[in-house]
């Protein structure tokens, strides 16, 4: 299923309440050219602090529920339906990223709080992409390969190797 629609409103609806995304991830890559394979769209928001329930309306709006649970292969197995309950869940917890999935559609969407780096340092870089009528933030490929590089060391994921040699050349090709 096509979501660039939904994630594009989505981008545009965070960033009017003060919660600018930018774009990281395997679906950043993608549309950088990448042939990698991903079901979700990452995005690095500021942590919401005050603008908490903004943020939950904004995700609850579009469909989108607060993942309480994801079997071994990371896929939501129950999401928390009431806006009340997941935003106490998220004041109570103070993650540093929170999964949301639209039950209907499928739509995965990751928000990363200034995590693992800010939010705010990756927009100074961020290109803003078109894509079909949307514009959306997207983390320089500089920042991209920092990303991936704090992520393969925290985790064996098989694409990640994959995805650094991809940053790596698209880096050389911009130096030559």
């Amino acid at each position: 299923m096509d979501y660039v629609d939904d994630v594009g409103e989505l981008a545009r609806e965070l960033a009017s309440v003060g919660l600018p995304p930018v774009l990281v991830g395997g679906m950043a890559l993608v549309i950088l050219g990448s042939r990698r394979v991903t079901r979700d769209f990452d995005f690095v928001v500021p942590a919401p602090g005050e603008r908490l329930r903004a943020l939950i309306d904004v995700l609850y709006d579009r469909g989108l529920e607060l993942v309480s649970r994801v079997d071994r292969d990371g896929n939501a197995r129950s999401s928390i339906s009431t806006r009340r309950v997941a935003a106490a869940r998220l004041k109570l917890d103070a993650p540093s990223s929170a999964h949301f999935v639209n039950p209907g559609t499928g739509l995965r969407v990751d928000l990363l709080f200034d995590y693992p780096l800010a939010a705010e340092e990756l927009a100074l870089e961020a290109a803003r992409v078109k894509v079909r009528k949307h514009v959306i933030r997207i983390a320089s490929d500089r920042d991209l390969l920092r990303l991936k590089r704090i992520a393969r060391s925290k985790r064996a994921s098989p694409g990640d190797a994959e995805d650094i040699a991809f940053l790596e050349a698209r880096l050389k090709r911009a130096r030559q």
